[in-house]
């Protein structure tokens, strides 16, 4: 069992999120008609700006909201689609919520105009390599920015997971994702790590970033993980996206008692207990 106590928070225009030995929930909305274990549940505004409301209530501590899916094999929608989806549901929820809003998304259209409704906070999966604009965006946004790890695009990921080692890869691969980000001038407070769990990976390389989550502590960085409901979850147990919740757990316990800052998770309430039960095992002493 590791730990990782380095203490952080992250300035969400105001709003402070304080990664201080707790982890922290991200929870999801996808208003997308395909993401693949949510899509279409959300695609009317009223009804993803409710669930929204009920992420919070549920104990999130940021709300990260994405209007493309990015699952494996899932293809690019464009900007104006994008756009349509996620801004009503940010602007109506963002005088609404106590907590943050963060935008998933690979375009910097899409996150100025978010950030414009209210989202405080950046998820980019591509760690500001597909969208050149990005990085000088976000500079300018001066918002916190998660830098993901991801190999090419979600339509053609999974046939790149090729790698000569698993763990050392991705830690090079987000130094370099981190390096760009300051060239442009991102403030390094505003930075978080995600070594992108099931993007480009296999089974056993999901299993081994969980187990070595430590190493990428190392970057001096807070650490974002997505585990929740994937598909080497359902791999391991042969169980569809909705019977996956035990293993969800498992995986979120393994994430908790390595020391990670935040986990991104449908879920909610569910997790918040295992993140309770695990954090409370991971400090005695």
């Amino acid at each position: 069992m590791t730990g990782n106590y380095q203490n952080f928070q992250l300035d969400c225009r105001g709003k402070i999120i304080r990664l201080d030995g707790r982890t922290r929930i991200m929870g999801i909305l996808n208003v997308t008609p395909d993401s693949f274990s949510d899509g279409g549940q959300y695609t009317d505004p009223d009804r993803a700006v409710e669930r929204g409301l009920e992420i919070e209530r549920e104990g999130a501590d940021i709300l990260d909201i994405g209007g493309e899916s990015t699952r494996p094999g899932a293809e690019s929608v464009n900007t104006d689609t994008e756009l349509a989806r996620i801004i009503p549901v940010i602007g109506a929820l963002s005088d609404r919520l106590t907590i943050p809003i963060s935008v998933d998304t690979r375009k910097a259209r899409v996150a100025k105009a978010a950030v414009d409704a209210g989202a405080s906070m950046i998820n980019d999966i591509s760690g500001l390599l597909h969208d050149p604009e990005m990085p000088g965006l976000v500079a300018d946004l001066d918002v916190p920015v998660v830098l993901m790890h991801s190999r090419d695009d979600p339509s053609v990921m999974q046939s790149h997971v090729d790698y000569v080692d698993i763990i050392s890869d991705i830690y090079t691969h987000l130094e370099k994702c981190v390096e760009n980000a300051v060239r442009h001038h991102i403030d390094p407070s505003r930075i978080m790590i995600d070594p992108g769990i099931g993007f480009g990976k296999t089974v056993t390389h999901n299993f081994q970033i969980i187990k070595h989550l430590d190493r990428f502590y190392e970057m001096g960085f807070p650490v974002l993980i997505g585990v929740s409901r994937k598909s080497f979850i359902g791999r391991t147990l042969d169980a569809d996206e909705h019977g996956r919740l035990m293993g969800t757990a498992a995986a979120v316990a393994a994430c908790v008692l390595n020391g990670v800052h935040m986990v991104r998770v449908h879920d909610v309430p569910a997790m918040k207990q295992v993140t309770i039960i695990a954090e409370h095992i991971r400090q005695v002493p």
